[in-house]
């Protein structure tokens, strides 16, 4: 099958992801050497050691090839490389799974086959998801996007999804629904969380967006990431990316999403709502109340302290095309 796709400016070029081939090539590199008896460890994007062996566990999280999307021809300068596979998946929030960074393998219990994502609520077609629909249904697309954490972190991530749009489209909202919400998997007995006070917190994860927001076209259905199927650490099978918004906002392992005419309760903001609003926009004036986020750091190789700094861009660069919503 043949794509023809016109890159939109705020899609980031293809060539700054890194090929699958040097990987592999890498990973061959260093099972080598590890052969030797040389002992080589790799040093994480949180600063640690992480062996051969560890390296070659990682890998297999990285998920299976997908063939069938949409490339992208054309190229533009965005001034971002995208980040090394090896760091932005051994540095990711999860708290279903643990409170560190270094989650990933706590990650792997996470069932997801099969699957089912319910839509309910305010819409004129519910439906029910699988697996096969995921993948299928819609067409897949890579989006390379700028990702910002709260914590005042970034990444750049080719995901591979498609328009939360098109969802709207296949379920027709009714014109009550003002809101939607969404809910992550969430089982006790699987998703066992940091250890202190697990049980007091509001689960299963849940965001929300306004529907005019869902509807734009930036935000993004990710049912994969570097060419490949959604690792479970990254929350697989189906995610949330509203890349405009700091990354709490973008629920992962998504099973439910209601369509509802009342602004819904948020995991983050019903803890601590003067930390994390609902809106959540990426705003480098408006500071968390205890940080500065008027600059953010690049993930990449060393201690984190030492990552690269660049300063943050409002709605983290994307403004033409969502600062008509908060107008």
């Amino acid at each position: 099958m043949s794509f023809v796709h016109i890159r939109p400016d705020w899609q980031l070029p293809e060539k700054l992801v890194t090929l699958e081939s040097a990987y592999i090539k890498r990973r061959q590199f260093l099972k080598n050497l590890a052969g030797f008896g040389l002992g080589l460890t790799a040093t994480s994007c949180a600063g640690r050691s992480l062996s051969s062996e560890g390296m070659e566990e990682l890998s297999r999280t990285f998920g299976e090839p997908i063939r069938d999307f949409v490339t992208n021809p054309a190229f533009a300068d965005a001034g971002r490389p995208v980040t090394d596979q090896l760091f932005a998946s051994r540095y990711n929030n999860f708290y279903e799974f643990g409170l560190t960074k270094n989650i990933w393998s706590n990650a792997q219990k996470l069932p997801t086959d099969p699957w089912t994502l319910e839509v309910s609520g305010l819409v004129k077609n519910p439906k029910t998801y699988d697996l096969d629909d995921l993948y299928q249904k819609f067409p897949l697309e890579e989006r390379i996007y700028r990702f910002r954490c709260v914590e005042a972190w970034a990444m750049v991530v080719p995901w591979l999804g498609f328009p939360m749009n098109k969802v709207l489209e296949d379920v027709e909202p009714t014109s009550e629904a003002k809101y939607v919400r969404f809910e992550s998997f969430y089982d006790e007995r699987i998703t066992e969380g940091p250890a202190i006070s697990f049980s007091d917190l509001p689960w299963p994860y849940h965001e929300g967006l306004r529907i005019d927001e869902m509807a734009n076209d930036l935000a993004f259905f990710a049912v994969g990431i570097y060419g490949r199927t959604m690792p479970k650490q990254h929350g697989a099978p189906i995610r949330m990316v509203v890349p405009w918004k700091y990354g709490f906002k973008g629920a992962k392992s998504i099973v439910k999403i209601e369509f509802l005419a009342e602004q819904p309760a948020t995991y983050w903001n019903t803890i601590s709502p003067n930390e994390y609003k609902f809106e959540a926009n990426v705003e480098p004036d408006v500071s968390h109340p205890r940080w500065s986020q008027k600059r953010e750091r690049m993930v990449g190789e060393g201690v984190a302290l030492d990552w690269e700094t660049r300063e943050t861009l409002i709605y983290n660069g994307f403004g033409e095309y969502v600062a008509g919503l908060y107008a």
